[in-house]
């Protein structure tokens, strides 16, 4: 058991493509879970969908840059890895900027 968080692309008549996957990465968890509710979400941030714009992308990359993601910690959710995904993460805003390009909506969800 554990933190498995995804984000995909998707738009009509496309099917879905994964466009990143974390294993147990909080600090990246608590920054979707502060944005979800920013955005109006309630209940537990868990299985719930987190759909991202160009203005989401670019708060997450500073964050990511600044090493500014909030310190989560949560049973199933492992330790601090921030160093270890930031290529991964500043993959996964490239990859989403192109997609929003293309037309594509970009989800993020998580499970634990």
């Amino acid at each position: 058991m554990g933190l498995d968080q995804t984000a995909f692309a998707s738009k009509r008549g496309v099917k879905k493509k994964e466009i990143a996957y974390w294993r147990k990465h909080p600090n990246l968890e608590g920054w979707m879970a502060n944005r979800y509710y920013e955005k109006g979400g309630e209940g537990d941030f868990n299985c719930k969908d987190l759909f991202l714009d160009e203005n989401d992308l670019n708060d997450l990359e500073a964050a990511v840059n600044g090493s500014l993601l909030p310190a989560t910690q949560g049973f199933f959710f492992g330790n601090s890895c921030d160093d270890d995904y930031r290529e991964n993460d500043l993959e996964f805003i490239y990859k989403a900027r192109a997609h929003l390009q293309d037309g594509y909506r970009i989800r993020y969800t998580s499970w634990w």
